[in-house]
């Protein structure tokens, strides 16, 4: 095959070396076989990746020089405004539920967020969930008795 240049390779083989995300390594060894002339079974054996993917990884790396595996996500449904609005709304009230909060968004900004995203948007905005556990108060025994009283 040859497609890759000499500069290539070397650069490829210097990215494996410092590379420390395994399937970043895979997609760097299937580019190199495949340019050594391994067909693409042949390099999904020796990787135990799919075939299919090994086709995958050197269609991305010929069309864009792709190598890691990120999809790069979702557009955010808020504006930055609306985040930051959010957020201070939710650091002066408690909500017990991400479902009245998923319900808050769609009144105040029209937006529609499933449960689970407004949970993965509320961890990448720093925000944490406790159960809240009852604490029992303190028992006014005046009031208790004049409540019995007035229950006879």
């Amino acid at each position: 095959m040859n497609f890759l240049s000499e500069q290539e390779k070397q650069e490829l083989k210097r990215q494996h070396k410092q590379e420390r995300d395994k399937r970043v390594c895979d997609r760097i060894k299937a580019v190199l076989l495949h340019d050594k002339g391994w067909s693409a079974e042949k390099i999904a054996e020796v990787l135990l990746i799919t075939d299919v993917s090994v086709r995958n990884h050197l269609e991305e790396y010929a069309a864009s020089k792709k190598l890691k595996p990120a999809n790069g996500g979702s557009q955010e449904k808020l504006s930055k405004e609306q985040a930051e609005q959010l957020e201070i709304h939710l650091k002066e009230h408690t909500y017990l539920y991400v479902k009245d909060i998923v319900a808050y968004v769609k009144v105040q900004f029209d937006v529609d967020y499933t449960v689970s995203g407004m949970t993965s948007w509320l961890r990448l905005h720093a925000f944490s969930y406790k159960k809240p556990s009852v604490i029992p108060g303190k028992v006014n025994e005046e009031a208790q008795r004049a409540w019995i009283e007035e229950y006879k």
